[in-house]
Order: C-alpha cells, then sequence, then structure tokens
C-alpha cells in the first residue's frame, strides 16, 4: 500500500475520526517506527511502518467499507425500521440483496425522494453529518405559487424558521416560473429537519414536491427512482477532499463572514445572490 497521511491511516483504522487522531497527533502518542509523529503532514506505510498508540501496535487495516448511492423514492422512511410498518430504507437494500450492514447518512423526509448515501463506514458517516461540515446539499423544489424577489432574497439571506432560530445562507435560482406553481433549485450548506419546508411556509409559498439532486460533488446524475449502485472511487474521493477541504476551513480562526460556531445566532446581511449558473437538474 502507498503512503498516506497518518491521521487518514488512524482513522480508517478505526482508531478515531481524523481530527480526533490529529489531536492524537499534536500530543505526542502517535510514533511510527519508534519516532514520535507529532506533525500533521507526516506520511505512512501501514503495510510496512510500525505505527503505535500510546506504545500500543496499530491493529491490521479495517475491514473493506461498503459505500452505496442510493435514489430513495417517495413514501420511504430513511431508515432501517418502523414501528408504524411503512416501507424503509431496509426494504430498499433487501429488493437489492445488499447484504452489508450498511445505514443511511441524513436523512431525507417521507414524502421526498432523491439521493442518498449508505455505508457502514461510520467515521465518514458522522463527517458527512457534522454541523461544521457545510457540505452543499442541492435540491430541486417546487412551490405553490410564484416567489417573487423579496421572497426569494429573504430564503438566500436566512429564514427564521423558529424562535431564536435563523437558517443559513442559501442559493436559490428559479429554473420554471408558472402561474401556479413554481420550480426551484435549492443549494443548503445546513441540514434541519424539514429546512426546506419551513422556510418556503414562512415566505407564503408552501412545498408541493421536493427531490434531493445532489450531495457535495456527489450527483444522482441519471439515477432511477429505487436504484442503488456503488459509490465509484472517484466519486468517494471527491467527497473525502470535499470534507478535507470543510474541516480545514472550520479550524480557522473564523473573521468577518465565517461560519457561526456553535448555538450562535447568524445576523442577515447583504448576499451576492445565486452563484449556480446553468440549469443542470432535470
Amino acid at each position: 500500500m502507498a503512503e498516506e497521511r497518518l491521521q487518514k491511516i488512524l482513522a480508517r483504522a478505526g482508531v478515531a475520526s481524523r481530527r480526533a487522531a490529529e489531536q492524537l497527533m499534536r500530543e505526542g502518542r502517535v510514533t511510527v517506527n519508534g519516532a514520535v509523529a507529532d506533525r500533521l503532514g507526516m506520511h505512512a506505510d501501514p503495510d510496512r511502518d510500525h505505527i503505535k498508540i500510546d506504545g500500543r501496535r496499530l491493529r491490521p487495516a479495517a475491514p473493506q467499507r461498503t459505500y452505496l448511492l442510493a435514489f430513495k423514492p417517495r413514501e420511504m422512511i430513511t431508515s432501517l425500521a418502523d414501528p408504524e410498518g411503512r416501507t424503509t430504507i431496509a426494504d430498499l437494500l433487501a429488493a437489492h440483496r445488499v447484504r452489508a450492514r450498511v445505514f443511511p447518512v441524513g436523512r431525507l423526509d417521507w414524502d421526498a425522494d432523491g439521493l442518498l448515501i449508505l455505508t457502514d463506514d461510520g467515521d465518514l458517516a458522522h463527517r458527512v453529518m457534522h454541523p461544521t461540515s457545510h457540505l452543499p446539499k442541492t435540491y430541486r423544489v417546487k412551490v405553490r405559487g410564484t416567489p417573487d424577489e423579496r421572497a426569494l432574497d429573504r430564503v438566500r439571506r436566512g429564514v427564521v424558521i423558529e424562535r431564536g432560530i435563523r437558517t443559513l445562507p442559501a442559493e436559490v435560482r428559479v429554473d420554471e416560473p408558472g402561474d401556479n406553481t413554481t420550480w426551484l433549485t435549492i443549494v443548503l450548506t445546513e441540514g434541519r429537519q424539514n429546512q426546506i419546508k419551513l422556510m418556503f411556509a414562512r415566505v407564503g409559498h408552501p412545498v408541493q414536491r421536493l427531490r434531493r439532486t445532489a450531495i457535495g460533488p456527489l450527483r444522482l446524475g441519471r439515477m432511477r427512482v429505487g436504484e442503488l449502485r456503488p459509490m465509484a472511487p472517484p466519486e468517494l474521493d471527491a467527497l473525502r477532499r470535499a470534507l478535507d477541504g470543510a474541516e480545514r476551513r472550520a479550524d480557522r480562526p473564523r473573521g468577518r463572514g465565517g461560519p457561526p460556531a456553535a448555538g450562535e445566532r447568524r445576523r442577515p446581511g447583504p448576499t451576492r445572490g445565486p452563484r449556480t449558473a446553468g440549469k443542470r437538474i432535470t
């Protein structure tokens, strides 16, 4: 196996998340071939090098992980079980004869469809779902009526959906305006439950249909409703790079315009409007 960043090796072996592994290194608790490995840029080969944590040899490489992408249908619970007996992701896995004990990463409403990650890699799942990742997620949404620019700008700046809770700025593009309904593309960098529905209810245009088309660099593309497929290695690499970049940005000291700390309320301010260009979603 080629050399890799040491924190990546530790995370894959199940020692700790990548960020926690970096802390172990800073504390001088990790050694490679007898030398203290306290520099975050250090590389090692887990097959050749003697890696120890607190004096104990790193166990053999973790078993092969499973990474899947699913096009979740509507009227399906994003869970492996449901006490009410409704159709769940477990039924989709059974239909595709998936034996690996994977679980869904994040949520997608019962009445929504779209892209969903399934994996048995707990570290990756935690990184995708962690609030500081701000991994963008893209949705195609049909709302009632025709939102004017004032309503769309409210969503772009952030909407108070509950007392003391304002959503982060979102990207919004009008795809298909109409008299009775409007199709929009929405890009969020947070994942509050029912967030899109709550935002558009607040501006007077309830959501009628919702489909997630992208999670970071991962795209729904030409997948069909109910389809399940392995995540391609380039897709997994792209996802990890996106998460690495997000974590580096989160570790920087916050200045003007940076993401709010946990629990901090963001004040609305001017935005540049949507950066999404071109109609990509069908």
